[in-house]
């Protein structure tokens, strides 16, 4: 039995499948009857137009997409004047550990995770439930696609695999598995009007990947997704 992660095993699919392809040029490349060069160039086109066709022909591609993960706002339970701040933006922090001082009391991290933001404002006053101290769960960040309901999201569904690029970085692969597909669209309420065009509607598609494999990767970064289908 396999207990590799899904992620895991998203990269060995993608490197057997680029090894399949290396392979298949080599031998064209090795066969006697193309190596001259006007058909070696014939059979590559050939191969790279059915290569072209076959890939996209089982994906659909998502522009508008985002990294991110639930926020977590730390906020004193009691009104006072912050006195001391113990973490800066990008710090990981353990379960419990202080992060701010408002008044006399010390603010905690509900859990461990990554600091995002931080209101450095010595001798401010915060009320009960204003936000101080900002953080995430980085084993919850997800690239949230949003898509138009008519342009392929009924050939997406969980469990497909995935890759994506980040604008921070190029065009470096990254992989990942279809986690969740929003049950309802992003606009909600109903509009009406005279039209008889129907206004589209947009649903998002999150995808899960390794974040322990991708530590580079932050909350709020651009992406372009591409889901594939079959």
């Amino acid at each position: 039995m396999d207990n590799s992660k899904p992620e895991d095993q998203i990269v060995k699919a993608v490197e057997n499948t680029e090894g399949k392809i290396e392979k298949t040029e080599r031998g064209i490349l090795q066969n006697k009857w193309v190596r001259s060069g006007g058909a070696v160039v014939s059979v590559l086109v050939v191969v790279g137009a059915l290569l072209y066709w076959q890939m996209s022909s089982t994906r659909v591609g998502i522009d508008t997409s985002l990294i991110s993960a639930p926020v977590i706002d730390l906020s004193p339970t009691a009104p006072g004047q912050l006195e001391e701040i113990f973490v800066n933006e990008g710090d990981m922090v353990a379960a419990n550990a202080p992060v701010a001082k408002v008044g006399d009391e010390i603010i905690k991290a509900k859990i461990a995770g990554e600091i995002i933001s931080v209101q450095n404002n010595i001798g401010k006053s915060f009320n009960p439930g204003q936000t101080v101290v900002s953080m995430i769960d980085r084993g919850q960040l997800r690239v949230i696609g949003t898509i138009d309901e008519n342009k392929g999201l009924d050939q997406i569904h969980v469990g497909q695999l995935a890759s994506f690029t980040v604008d921070a970085f190029g065009s470096k692969q990254y992989q990942g598995v279809v986690d969740e597909i929003s049950p309802s669209s992003n606009q909600s309420d109903v509009v009406f009007n005279i039209s008889s065009q129907r206004e589209e509607q947009q649903f998002n598609v999150k995808v899960r990947f390794n974040t322990d494999a991708y530590p580079e990767l932050k909350n709020g970064m651009s992406a372009k997704l591409t889901i594939f289908t079959k």
